[in-house]
């Protein structure tokens, strides 16, 4: 087999990669690596937007093509003060950085008493106490997250800047010992000794910090001993997958140093090198080239198999080469356009490593760095979130407007029109719809509007319905919910309560008076309920309104209910059956993973017991919804598992009457105030699942919801052109999302149903639990209600 027909689970090895050196087909390698790129990476070229902080241009080294380090000065200050390290964050800050960039000479202190006695000014013993003290107090006075290079590291120093940066990065440049000799460009700096620096890649690696390296070329070192280079490094991420990215910086000669007659590397040179290190590592990693320093050839750089051009700043220069000035952003989206792909803003950590924070990233930075990306690790493209008023962003809403989307991959397509044919969708095609942006973004959702128009037609349902939450004490500890008060729980919002039967009774008589067909019900799992309990509630609302659809109970209250009498599921739910429940509600799911929901709600049922109270509620003739609450520690292979499981439950059983989608609201969730969570899902992601749903589970499930609690009217509003066709109850009470911070009221008349639908050009349908039509008469006493209670507001507003 040729080495550039390398399989994607396969990487070269060094006897592979040793025989491309003096390949003559580089363009055949060039599309080999590029293939490669982009079975991981597809059409996205990412960037950072930083601000470039040189804390000191000191350094005991003295490499031989360098200008940033030099020696003290006369005049000139040794270190940055903190104050002039903030202000220059602060000014990257307004520029819209995200990442402040330390870099600094290695150990100055070691070589130069000036630096020394500067230190010691400050207090500190070395240049990496000062720049922890710095990077943190940048990260505390501008929220920047900080990327530090700070040289050779004992496994105590990377310890220490862990606390304080969401990266670290050292490049590696060669692993030839040779051109540290007498006469090489590292001949006198003890730190470039390739021993360790690898030392130091290690030792990152062992402590969990994301790591940046790369190599240098062109600076006397052989093809072959770059290849030894990125192999070493490739042994190292094997070893411990901290490495993020692996740069491939091209050496240019500096006027005034050492090297400044030596010739520097052809493009073709950097292209051969760029190639091999694409096939050296596996498709996801990052391979990047910095674009200031090869300006004329971006557009190759990206066809030989680039993903990535690292830190671009708006407001400082590049202080190792000051000689290239970055390109502006938008002559470099100009660039990587013209290559056929598109640029993408990053953090300083990559999202495969921020969607698993908890692993990477200290404690106290978890937070600030969860509140700024999106379930794929990306950043946040907007200030929206579930359950807060506030305009909708630009960005998206203008997204969905978009007349005839254009730039659609291939790949994509193929999965929508596999959709659409009705076929289950695998899991990493889920994942790629998720993914989708811009052009994509419109054509998923006009993929999944045009399925719900042939399915639905343009009739927009909902239902008019009470919500009693008849308890709010549980004994059960799920991180999400500040609605449940007891012993067990949170204590947040609210005093607790355990309604009275007659209390109950008299809300669904109230309920019905005002034109409900459907009371939903659910509560904590209080301490002292049986499934007994349970009997009861369905009972006392039978006795009050016999005609009145009970909506009731989660599969967690269906297992403990039959748990605590000794009965099989089947069994305590033809009891209920008995009692008069007509439906049950799809909640606690959550994320049907488990990996999910050990962490989210730990003592609740697992994922299979879920599915076995759904199963067994389907075979006995119940209906239910299915939920699915997102945005919050989940990615999204988790969203694509977990509409696969509904899916193919339905398949089995044909229960479901509709997907509910739930946007996770943050605001008062335990698990977001201890630091833990995301603040919900971005508005791209909250309108994406509302369409995805609609396509992975085409066939199979019709009907999907939104909710006005979580989205807001125009939110909801907005998802009626992404494959929305219900927009649930009118509700009446509700409780549980306004716990968690939702400020989207308690009601929402048939009025304001109506008129939301039919702003969006749709026709609304009163309907019952079931999706048959209202009755007329339940009807007309809805909206009759509706005015009356209108009517009676004013009236008290208007008197003195």
């Amino acid at each position: 087999m040729s080495a550039l027909n390398l399989p994607l689970d396969r990487r070269l090895s060094r006897e592979e990669a040793v025989s491309l050196i003096d390949a003559p087909d580089l363009a055949g390698l060039l599309q080999a690596a590029a293939r490669r790129r982009d079975a991981a990476h597809r059409d996205l070229v990412s960037y950072s937007r930083k601000v470039f902080i040189p804390l000191t241009q000191l350094c005991r080294d003295v490499c031989h093509y360098c200008t940033f380090a030099h020696a003290p000065r006369d005049g000139a200050k040794p270190y940055l003060s903190i104050d002039e390290v903030v202000a220059v964050a602060e000014a990257g800050k307004a520029a819209g950085c995200k990442e402040a960039l330390f870099t600094l000479g290695d150990k100055p202190e070691l070589r130069y008493r000036v630096a020394r006695e500067a230190l010691d000014k400050m207090g500190h013993e070395s240049t990496l106490s000062y720049l922890a003290e710095a990077a943190r107090a940048v990260f505390e006075r501008t929220g920047l997250l900080p990327h530090v290079n700070p040289g050779i590291l004992t496994a105590a120093d990377v310890s220490a800047l862990r606390k304080v940066s969401v990266s670290q990065g050292i490049m590696l440049e060669t692993a030839s010992e040779r051109l540290s000799a007498k006469g090489g460009p590292h001949f006198g700096s003890p730190d470039k000794l390739p021993a360790v620096r690898l030392e130091t890649i290690k030792a990152a690696g062992e402590q969990a910090v994301p790591f940046t390296s790369g190599i240098l070329i062109g600076i006397g070192e052989t093809r072959q001993e770059r290849i030894d280079a990125l192999l070493a490094l490739r042994d190292l991420n094997d070893a411990h997958g901290h490495i993020q990215e692996i740069i491939v910086q091209n050496f240019r000669p500096k006027p005034d140093t050492r090297m400044a007659d030596v010739a520097p590397p052809s493009v073709e040179d950097h292209l051969w090198t760029i190639a091999i290190a694409r096939l050296l590592f596996e498709p996801e990693m990052n391979i990047q080239a910095p674009p200031n320093l090869s300006p004329g050839a971006l557009k190759q750089m990206v066809e030989a198999g680039i993903n990535d051009w690292g830190g671009v700043s708006p407001v400082t220069p590049d202080f190792v080469n000051p000689e290239a000035p970055w390109p502006h952003l938008r002559l470099l989206e100009a660039a990587t356009n013209s290559a056929g792909k598109r640029l993408v803003e990053r953090l300083a950590i990559y999202p495969a490593h921020a969607r698993h924070a908890s692993r990477w990233v200290d404690a106290k930075l978890q937070k600030p760095l969860l509140d700024r990306i999106d379930g794929d690790g990306r950043p946040r493209t907007d200030d929206w979130h579930p359950g807060h008023v506030g305009a909708l962003p630009a960005r998206e809403t203008a997204w969905l407007r978009e007349a005839r989307p254009t730039r659609i991959s291939g790949d994509l397509a193929y999965i929508v029109a596999k959709a659409q044919n009705g076929r289950e969708l695998g899991e990493g095609e889920i994942v790629r719809l998720f993914r989708a942006e811009e052009d994509e973004f419109t054509f998923v959702c006009r993929a999944a509007d045009e399925l719900r128009r042939d399915v639905n037609g343009d009739v927009v349902s909902y239902v008019v319905t009470r919500n009693i939450n008849y308890t709010n004490i549980c004994s059960f500890r799920c991180q999400f919910c500040a609605f449940s008060k007891g012993k067990m729980s949170e204590n947040l919002r609210g005093k607790p309560y355990d309604l009275e039967m007659d209390e109950v009774a008299r809300r669904v008589s109230e309920a019905r008076e005002r034109g409900a067909s459907e009371v939903c019900m659910q509560g904590g799992i209080h301490p002292s309920y049986t499934g007994q309990k349970y009997i009861e509630v369905c009972r006392a609302v039978k006795a009050a309104v016999p005609g009145m659809h009970i909506h009731a109970f989660s599969p967690l209250e269906i297992h403990q209910g039959a748990h605590t009498l000794g009965l099989p599921l089947a069994d305590f739910l033809g009891e209920l059956k008995q009692a008069g429940l007509g439906t049950l509600p799809g909640t606690a799911a959550e994320i049907l993973d488990d990996e999910v929901r050990a962490v989210l709600c730990p003592d609740k049922i697992k994922t299979q017991e879920w599915l076995d109270v759904m199963r067994a509620a389907h075979s006995v003739g119940f209906r239910s919804t299915a939920t699915i609450m997102f945005g919050h520690i989940e990615r999204y292979e988790h969203w694509a598992r977990h509409l696969l499981r509904i899916r193919r439950l339905q398949t089995e059983t044909g229960g479901f009457t509709e997907l509910v989608p739930l946007p996770f609201v943050h605001m008062e969730a335990p698990i977001y105030l201890k630091g833990r969570a995301r603040p919900g899902p971005s508005f791209r992601e909250a309108i994406l699942m509302h369409a995805v749903g609609r396509l992975a589970l085409n066939p199979v499930i019709t009907n999907i919801q939104a909710s006005w609690v979580k989205l807001g009217a125009e939110g909801v509003r907005h998802c009626l052109a992404a494959g929305v066709n219900d927009l649930g109850g009118t509700l009446m009470d509700e409780s549980i999302s306004r716990s968690a911070g939702a400020s989207h009221g308690q009601e929402m008349t048939p009025q304001e149903m109506e008129s939301i639908i039919r702003s969006a050009g749709r026709s609304p349908r009163q309907r019952n639990t079931l999706y048959g039509d209202a009755e007329p008469a339940l009807r007309q006493r809805s909206f009759d209600a509706a005015r009356e209670r209108s009517l009676n507001a004013l009236e008290l507003a208007a008197r003195p």
